[in-house]
């Protein structure tokens, strides 16, 4: 229920989702007695378009979540395992082309390769099923294999878990199939998306080590003006549905703190 309740919801709260029903539904009021109604509300959803266009909104709520936990100054020297969360692939792009369909947090596996390479006797756990609300046949699991393998890692070595399909569900399965001890794990996500990631493995009972990659700012972006709308509703989305995550998580039980810290 969670899960189909978490989908349904976020695509009424996507922010170009909510600015095309409304500039839609200004027009139409435009051509009813409530015309005034209509014509300002319009106006506003123009308004807000064109800010979205010009400044960086979005890109600074991104930044100040992959701000938020910073990367690891020292590593220790031995580890219990490495876990990276799937979002990279697209399987059914893949399933259909033959070829993995990598999207833009490729960094996460690519820094899970290399942290293998760095720890030779560590566990390795990929977690990533569907996230998809009407197919969940095709995991993201079955589809990355071919990719690890590209990058020279011994797919052997790799616990895949493809029945995960929220941030919660990964933390849940990946610590029933690896079985964590004494020792620490590290744990690999995009940085934007690791302080709810974090959250909900400190939930489920796990201390791991974030690993933040996939940068998408600076790290000490100003407001600068631009003009890109397309960039502008992007990131903004980004931000959007990572707090909306933080907070739907946080009181649904899912992590351990609104906004995880180290």
């Amino acid at each position: 229920m969670f899960f189909i309740a978490s989908k349904v919801l976020w695509v009424l709260a996507d922010p170009g989702n909510l600015l095309l029903i409304f500039l839609v539904l200004g027009t139409v009021l435009m051509w009813t007695p409530w015309r005034r109604a209509g014509r300002r509300l319009a106006t506003l959803c123009t308004l807000a378009l064109l800010a979205l266009a010009i400044f960086p909104v979005g890109a600074m709520v991104v930044q100040a979540l992959e701000n938020r936990i910073p990367p690891p100054k020292d590593l220790p020297a031995e580890v219990g395992g490495i876990v990276v969360l799937g979002g990279m692939i697209d399987q059914f792009v893949s399933e259909a082309r033959g070829q993995p369909s990598i999207g833009g947090a490729v960094e996460r596996l690519t820094e899970f390769a290399t942290l293998a390479r760095r720890y030779p006797d560590a566990k390795l756990i990929f977690t990533g099923g569907s996230g998809n609300l009407s197919d969940q046949t095709i995991k993201e699991s079955d589809e990355v294999k071919p990719f690890l393998e590209s990058l020279g890692l011994d797919t052997t070595r790799v616990l895949f878990e493809g029945d995960s399909r929220n941030t919660y569900e990964n933390a849940v399965y990946s610590k029933q199939i690896g079985e964590p001890g004494a020792e620490p794990w590290i744990l690999v996500t995009s940085a934007f998306h690791m302080p709810r990631a974090l959250g909900c493995f400190r939930e489920t009972g796990w201390t791991v080590i974030p690993y933040p990659v996939d940068y998408a700012t600076s790290g000490t972006m100003e407001l600068r003006a631009g003009f890109n709308l397309i960039a502008g509703l992007s990131s903004l989305s980004f931000a959007t549905h990572e707090w909306l995550g933080l907070m739907f998580y946080y009181l649904t039980g899912r992590t351990n703190t609104l906004y995880p810290a180290l």
